[in-house]
């Protein structure tokens, strides 16, 4: 009898130590190597911006494009196109976002949704990025209020947009809050618009947390730091 437990004891022991190790891989590593991961996203449209070879083209708001200007190239599946900027979330907060909410895109950053409007133009831009794990780079999504800012910048310009509402509570099936005038928004009209996507609750993935923002300002990246980036 004593040997039955001290071997369910030891069983015991080792499902302890695995689910630990488990838990550090998840909560730890995971973050470590999608830090690496952005961090190399970023520094690759750096890069390609000091080459004078922004990622995105065509017009935004009248600042660049126009009549006669040339169809910008398609964003590359799984290839960075900008960077995003919350203050909300600290000022060292920035993410690289890329083409796609592919599994293995949204590891290395925050993924742009396939058909949704380009940065800056008439839609609804929409990015889906992770609540936890792989960076946690929306953790603190619910902290988002009406009036935030949420800054890209595509190597030419930089794209200020300001939160509408506080994040509004989904399921994931409900596609219409991606729409080019977004469901449940409050907008009537269409517009420049940027969707926020992430998961809910803070651990699962039963529903969805939704954030609207409007495009509130732009500015060539000659011209210095939008105001939002000021401290």
């Amino acid at each position: 009898m004593r040997a039955v437990v001290r071997t369910v004891s030891e069983l015991c022991v080792t499902a302890g130590t695995v689910i630990v190790l488990f838990v550090v891989y998840v909560l730890f590593w995971t973050g470590v190597k999608a830090d690496r991961a952005m961090d190399d996203q970023i520094d690759r449209l750096q890069d390609r911006w000091s080459h004078g070879r922004p990622a995105t083209g065509g017009e935004a708001g009248g600042v660049r494009g126009g009549p006669g200007a040339s169809e910008p190239a398609p964003y590359e599946d799984g290839e960075p196109f900008a960077v995003m900027y919350i203050p909300r979330f600290g000022f060292t907060w920035n993410k690289p976002v890329l083409q796609g909410t592919a599994t293995d895109t949204l590891k290395k950053g925050l993924g742009h949704y396939a058909g949704s409007a380009r940065l800056g133009q008439k839609g609804n831009f929409s990015v889906a990025g992770h609540r936890r794990t792989y960076g946690d780079p929306f953790k603190d999504f619910p902290a988002l209020r009406p009036g935030d800012a949420v800054v890209l910048t595509d190597g030419a310009t930089w794209f200020t947009y300001r939160v509408d509402r506080k994040p509004y509570r989904t399921l994931p099936a409900d596609v219409g809050v991606i729409d080019p005038v977004p469901r449940a928004s409050g907008y009537r009209e269409p517009g420049r618009y940027l969707t926020l996507t992430t998961c809910e609750p803070e651990w699962g993935h039963s529903h969805r947390l939704v954030a609207w923002a409007h495009l509130d300002a732009t500015q060539p990246v000659e011209a210095g730091k939008p105001e939002a980036l000021r401290r």
